[in-house]
């Protein structure tokens, strides 16, 4: 039998694979129809970042699945939205740029160049008359006016909150940008500050988000993991006096009835009470894991393998149902920007309560203040 594949009668993808791209090209067989009665289907890629290296192997693995669906749904008869596009921003052109002298408008429109030529030889079924770059005033006038519409409606605005500060590189830095307490990009040192940022209330959106998943189609598995980043907790927010200081701190639980057992408080490094209720013998200590926690970004302070450390400030606050005098420590798994930066421990919850109170996003707070709690919780029946 004759070696097809030999004799050149084969498979051949060099001269294939370009005919029917361009014949793809011409005809624009995958442009979305603006007015159809078909269903509508969108499958939405992530945006690759158009570095200088040009695509790596992770990226068509994630292409090639959207589009096996986005295929599979056209001949099912539905009308298939699947754009491609650039999320050029980002702090590598910028240094880029610092490091060579060069506009970054210039080498980002090479190397979106580069992308799209790369992506359109590998076949993908994009409909490139939707294609757009986050670099494109076009495109970006428009998440301006997004931000604007939520700054009107207060869903915007300034805080000081505790960020990743990278003096090198002049900017704040994302938790996963941090590695040992450097930046990814150049291995600079990195320390956690207060800044004043724009804030969005994502908050607000919460309980949306949770009933919107009812109605997705999508296996229970990742609605779960949906409902756990969410993170909504009901409890209440109790109030803790300080002794010897006319201050009070506020924790959140999702289980006020422990509150007898609670053993001591602990605050976040960075919380505003630290330097003024620190007493003077523990104040070198506090100063020292302070400076520790600076160089530990969240998602290292909140690794739930990593062993709990912390430091007594010296100072006491007083358990509001019975009056017993609890310790208050700092410790850098409690973080400012969590909840009420700030938690009540119990014997055989305290990692519980911990983890909680680090990785939940969202919380449905009810406030009760000390005298009210302590009346609902001795009105308890004892059989109970």
């Amino acid at each position: 039998m004759a070696d097809n594949q030999s004799q050149g009668h084969g498979y051949q993808p060099q001269a294939i694979e370009p005919k029917w791209q361009q014949y793809w090209d011409g005809h624009k067989t995958f442009k979305t129809e603006d007015q159809s009665s078909k269903p509508k289907f969108y499958a939405l890629d992530m945006f690759p970042y158009p570095s200088g290296s040009g695509l790596h192997v992770g990226h068509p693995e994630g292409f090639t699945a959207t589009d096996i669906v986005s295929r599979y749904k056209r001949m099912r008869g539905y009308n298939v939205l699947h754009p491609m596009g650039w999320d050029a921003f980002g702090l590598p052109a910028e240094q880029y740029a610092m490091d060579t002298g060069k506009h970054p408008r210039e080498f980002t429109v090479q190397n979106i160049d580069t992308f799209r030529r790369q992506i359109k030889s590998l076949g993908f079924s994009y409909d490139w008359d939707r294609e757009i770059s986050t670099t494109d005033p076009e495109y970006y006038k428009w998440t301006q006016w997004i931000f604007i519409q939520l700054y009107n409606r207060g869903l915007a605005y300034v805080a000081e909150v505790p960020v990743n500060w990278c003096e090198a590189l002049g900017t704040v830095l994302a938790n996963e940008e941090v590695i040992d307490g450097k930046s990814e990009r150049g291995g600079h040192p990195v320390v956690r500050k207060p800044m004043r940022q724009w804030i969005l209330r994502i908050t607000e959106y919460a309980d949306r988000l949770l009933e919107d998943l009812d109605d997705l189609d999508w296996s229970e598995s990742l609605k779960d993991m949906q409902r756990n980043w969410i993170g909504k907790s009901t409890g209440a927010e109790v109030r803790f006096e300080i002794e010897g200081h006319d201050r009070h701190l506020e924790v959140f639980t999702t289980r006020p009835d422990t509150l007898f057992g609670a053993s001591y408080c602990v605050l976040a490094p960075e919380h505003e009470l630290v330097d003024v209720i620190t007493s003077t013998d523990q104040r070198d200590a506090v100063k020292a894991y302070q400076d520790q926690a600076a160089r530990k970004s969240d998602l290292e302070r909140t690794d739930l393998a990593k062993d709990k450390t912390g430091v007594f400030t010296g100072s006491y606050a007083i358990n509001p149902v019975n009056g017993a005098k609890v310790q208050i420590w700092i410790a850098d798994y409690v973080l400012a920007g969590y909840g009420t930066g700030a938690i009540m421990a119990v014997p055989g919850m305290i990692v519980v309560t911990g983890s909680l109170q680090s990785s939940s996003i969202f919380r449905l707070l009810k406030l009760y203040r000390a005298e009210t709690l302590r009346k609902k919780l001795t009105q308890v029946p004892a059989s109970m």
